[in-house]
């Protein structure tokens, strides 16, 4: 009887010891409920429960962890959990971080792109002269705006800085091109008469 009885006390103490290892195991992956204390902040709580303050404020949705006051309960996730919501969350800037980047380049790309197709259509515009008046042309355009389509001086624009009644609102470069040919062929005769005009002048 005496050794059945202590046998049945030692699988009793058995079962006891083992539950408590069991419980103690559970407990350790599980939050901690915390009642907070004067002196307590997130980061004193993290250090002690061995958690992260950024798993806090996500247990708890804090938006300022230094706004917390005593006698309020907190969910302090265990060391595991705290690792992987700061990992989520690294993970989840990053990927923000590079999309942005992405977008932030596809758009100077594209910026690009676009001010090289319209730099390579001023630049192919057809001046229609060729020779010696090409090149009387192009002196007169450097003195008027240093070969810009697009500057511009009160009312007159462009490259050959014609008024901009002359262009009648239509700008681009080939039109800019055709109108002073048409200008200085009805106010000149050519080119070459009009840069002579303006070395005594100083305009056309």
């Amino acid at each position: 009887m005496n050794i059945k009885k202590a046998l049945v006390n030692t699988l009793g103490t058995v079962a006891i010891v083992g539950a408590g290892i069991f419980a103690t195991n559970v407990t350790a992956n599980a939050d901690t409920n915390v009642t907070v204390k004067q002196g307590d902040s997130v980061w004193s709580l993290a250090n002690k429960y061995d958690s992260s303050v950024n798993a806090i404020e996500s247990a708890n949705s804090l938006s300022n962890s230094n706004l917390i006051y005593v006698g309020q309960t907190l969910s302090v996730p265990s060391s595991q959990q705290a690792t992987t919501t700061t990992t989520n969350n690294v993970a989840s800037q990053n990927t923000t971080t590079t999309a942005n980047q992405t977008s932030q380049s596809t758009t100077s790309q594209s910026s690009q792109a676009t001010t090289n197709t319209q730099t390579s259509s001023n630049k192919n515009a057809s001046t229609g002269v060729s020779g010696s008046e090409a090149s009387a042309k192009a002196w007169i355009a450097n003195k008027e705006s240093g070969g810009s389509y697009s500057a511009t001086n009160g009312q007159y624009v462009g490259k050959y800085q014609l008024s901009s009644s002359y262009l009648n609102g239509d700008y681009s470069a080939a039109n800019q091109e055709k109108v002073a040919n048409s200008y200085v062929s009805s106010r000149y005769g050519s080119w070459s008469a009009a840069q002579a005009f303006w070395q005594a002048n100083g305009w056309y």
